[in-house]
């Protein structure tokens, strides 16, 4: 009890510090594990249990926002397969040429460097709300493909294959309705956390490993399994605190490997030098696939660290001696200094692009990507962003007055179901600063929020206004104090939805009165 008392001591202290300086605290959880390593604490077998539970609830909520067809694309195959192969040649070339590394050292070192963390951009794409946006599909789709090869490695460096009765595992998808059936009946208490632990951690994460296979990807499939129910993001929303309380442990396995001394840092600091060229290459290879430059930019600043899953792999390493447990610790030190850096960019991912925005749009393509192509508008008057219940309900109500509008959605499954019942509906990400470069509006004089998100509205309210948008914007809210963060940005109309849900509510049920007293 002692250990975990330090442990989260330590973890909350330092990660409050490093927030309080604008640093996301997971930089801080990563110090005090270096920290308590260099006081010579170790990881026992409480803290990996809950390290690896954490990383497979965040996959598993990862798998509940994708869609399995987003990763079967060109960008996602080519991107991760073409750069790994790069990045690996060229690694290797460089420890074995001139750094006169033993080839064997010079070959897993390469490998180890060219995957991207999947829990940092997960988390930092889920914290932004961009997992739906194109460049976080995109940057998912090419970080499951490195875990897909990683997975690979792992089985051959352990020396152990899948099962042959792993195609058993196939099954899982005819069992799909039973696993939407069983969370319709959970409710909406601690019985849908569960089911959504016994999903990721029992079948996914114990049930994949039984057969041989990768946990993580047992975790990621099942909740892909989950991702096209009606709840799955009410499950996603119930799991949340926990994954994000078990990831802390996961952060302080990192650090515990080992105690980093001066000339590891001084490697690791080198070794990081090479992560800039890391997105560099990502992001011409996407251009040369014709996504915009503003996608391969987010995507490629994204996936610009080092992995934890290469950890894994480096640890497979020091066991069949293939690396020493110096490398271990200097890699795990590279890391963590990738991940801190990493962090803090990704927040202002935005901003840094507008600064570079001109000279990086003349490497664009001109025929580009369907997914990136300019928002035609039309001769639409009003345009509903967000077609969520409330977005959809009032472009219903638009319809049937006869006005013209047109809806906008950033997520692409949602948009092909408007699409499907007739509704005018477009793929557009409403923080995307390219959208409103490229917008025509045209004829629009009115545009509704109703997105989710409070950043989003206040975002895309001062975008329409700095492009010389002169017409109406009106936005929903569900707290009062949002109204006057709207109102600054330039909202005309700000309705909490909240206020008018009573009268509905009566007046609703003074119409179904008056059809009984009718009758």
């Amino acid at each position: 009890m002692l250990t975990v008392t330090i442990w989260l001591s330590f973890a909350f202290a330092l990660g409050l510090g490093v927030r309080l300086i604008g640093l996301p605290p997971l930089v801080g959880y990563l110090a005090a594990g270096f920290i308590l390593s260099a006081m010579g604490h170790e990881s026992n077998i409480i803290l990996k249990e809950v390290s690896h539970a954490g990383v497979l609830l965040l996959l598993f909520s990862v798998g509940l926002k994708l869609r399995l067809q987003s990763l079967v694309r060109i960008e996602v195959l080519a991107g991760s397969l073409i750069h790994m192969l790069i990045t690996v040649g060229l690694l290797y070339l460089l420890l074995v040429t001139v750094l006169k590394m033993d080839s064997q050292i010079s070959l897993m070192v390469s490998i180890i460097l060219s995957f991207s963390s999947t829990v940092v951009a997960a988390k930092v794409l889920e914290s932004k709300r961009e997992l739906r946006a194109f460049h976080g599909r995109v940057a998912i789709g090419i970080l499951i493909m490195q875990d897909l090869v990683a997975v690979a490695i792992l089985s051959v460096g352990n020396g152990v294959m899948p099962s042959p009765w792993a195609f058993l595992l196939l099954g899982l998808i005819f069992l799909r309705p039973l696993f939407h059936r069983l969370l319709d009946i959970s409710g909406h208490g601690e019985l849908v956390i569960l089911f959504g632990l016994l999903a990721a951690l029992v079948i996914g994460g114990h049930g994949f490993e039984y057969f041989g296979l990768s946990s993580e990807l047992g975790a990621l499939l099942l909740g892909i399994m989950l991702a096209t129910h009606k709840r799955s993001v009410e499950l996603s929303n119930s799991i949340w605190g926990l994954k994000e309380i078990l990831l802390v442990g996961f952060f302080l396995q990192i650090g515990l490997i080992g105690h980093p001394t001066l000339e590891m840092l001084q490697q690791a600091l080198l070794i990081n030098f090479l992560v800039p060229l890391k997105a560099l290459l990502f992001f011409f290879i996407l251009i040369m696939l014709r996504l915009r430059a503003r996608t391969s930019f987010l995507t490629s600043l994204t996936l610009a660290t080092y992995s934890e899953f290469g950890l894994i792999v480096a640890s497979i390493g020091v066991n069949n001696g293939w690396i020493s447990n110096e490398w271990m610790v200097m890699l795990a030190l590279a890391v963590a200094i990738s991940f801190a850096v990493s962090a803090p960019l990704n927040r202002y991912a935005h901003e840094i692009y507008s600064l570079f925005e001109k000279f990086l749009y003349r490497f664009e393509s001109v025929k580009r990507h369907p997914d990136d192509e300019p928002i035609n508008i039309g001769n639409s008057h009003i345009m509903v962003m967000g077609m969520g219940r409330v977005g959809t309900g009032a472009y219903d109500l638009l319809v049937q007055q006869h006005e013209r509008v047109i809806g906008l959605d950033s997520d692409p499954i949602k948009v092909e179901q408007h699409r499907q019942k007739s509704r005018r509906v477009l793929y557009a990400d409403a923080e995307d600063p390219g959208l409103w470069s490229n917008i025509q509006l045209g004829r629009v004089h009115t545009v509704m929020l109703a997105m989710p998100e409070i950043s989003a509205k206040v975002f895309s309210t001062k975008q329409l206004r700095r492009i010389g948008f002169t017409g109406t914007i009106t936005s929903t809210v569900v707290f009062d104090e949002e109204v006057k963060q709207l109102k600054k940005a330039g909202a005309d109309l700000v309705y909490n939805y909240y206020d008018g849900v009573g009268t509905s509510f009566a007046l609703n049920t003074l119409a179904q009165l008056q059809g009984y007293n009718e009758q």
